[in-house]
């Protein structure tokens, strides 16, 4: 029998006034590609196979559009579907080839927090471009803020089939749905907000060669660079031009299903800067990391 869960993250979809307006920020000084554009929209790629990572929409408020996961075949769409739809999920849509550059097929749902997540599978693929040296290959991870954390949680692991990975004391929650440790991590907060978007760089050395190409744009690291505790990865967070914060990131932490336990993790500089390099962020920065109430699944 299939199990009916989400296999990856694939990217997010992000709404703003003139949202395409920075599509030349991500291709010139962010290291992503354009693919397709029109309708108001722009879609990059990273150097990974996935068709786009980040799709940009002029929309007249700033928030997520969708989150874009993954599923293995046809099989487990229409399981995870079914699933959903037993459990009680506002499901949108019934699985159906996707008007979108890439296609596939898939459908929409709606999370706890009025999030709209959709659901594919047969979207098409890039060459992988591992050898860039310096450019992103993927969204390894997103990090929302919820006002009702444990209700998320308990939505992503019923529905969507998501594991606990570790606990950064009970204001965050780290969920993975392959060996990356975390896709999703719950930021507990006053309203609905994505937190930031995490793309990850091939290596440190890479890394550090995207801060440097970042800082001759006038484009300084905000947060960083450091690495974390949950997770292990090294982390620069920046604010790009809509205000969203992005980080990029790398050796994140892979997790072995038979042996991982959870730990809680406590909120002490030297866990959450493990090198001591970063410091704590600023407080124009945890601004930044709070965003704006999220208008949700009206956010078309």
């Amino acid at each position: 029998m299939t199990n009916p869960r989400v296999s990856r993250l694939r990217g997010v979809a992000l709404n703003a006034p003139e949202a395409s307006a920075s599509a030349g920020f991500y291709t010139e000084a962010w290291g992503l590609t354009q693919v397709a554009a029109g309708n108001g929209a722009v879609y990059l790629r990273g150097t990974g196979p996935e068709h786009h990572v980040l799709s940009l929409h002029d929309a007249a408020s700033r928030g997520i559009r969708h989150i874009n996961f993954a599923v293995q075949d046809e099989v487990a769409l229409r399981a995870l579907h079914a699933h959903a739809t037993a459990k009680g999920a506002t499901v949108l849509s019934a699985p159906a080839p996707l008007d979108q550059p890439g296609g596939g097929i898939g459908f929409d749902m709606v999370d706890p927090d009025r999030r709209r997540l959709r659901i594919s599978c047969a979207v098409e693929q890039h060459v992988d471009t591992a050898d860039a040296p310096d450019r992103p290959r993927k969204i390894t991870h997103l990090v929302l803020n919820t006002p009702q954390l444990e209700t998320m949680l308990a939505f992503y692991q019923d529905i969507l089939g998501f594991r606990v990975s570790d606990w950064s004391e009970q204001q965050m929650v780290f969920i993975r749905c392959n060996s990356d440790h975390h896709s999703i991590s719950f930021n507990r907060a006053d309203h609905a907000s994505l937190n930031h978007a995490a793309f990850e760089m091939p290596s440190v050395d890479a890394e550090m060669r995207g801060i440097g190409r970042l800082k001759s744009r006038n484009c300084p690291v905000r947060w960083g660079v450091g690495r974390h505790g949950p997770g292990n990865n090294v982390f620069a967070y920046f604010v790009e031009p809509n205000g969203f914060v992005v980080e990029y990131t790398t050796e994140v932490q892979q997790i072995d299903e038979q042996t991982h336990e959870p730990q809680v993790w406590k909120r002490v500089p030297h866990l959450m800067d493990r090198w001591g390099t970063a410091g704590p962020p600023s407080p124009e920065m945890r601004a930044a990391m709070a965003g704006t109430p999220d208008p949700g699944v009206g956010n078309k």
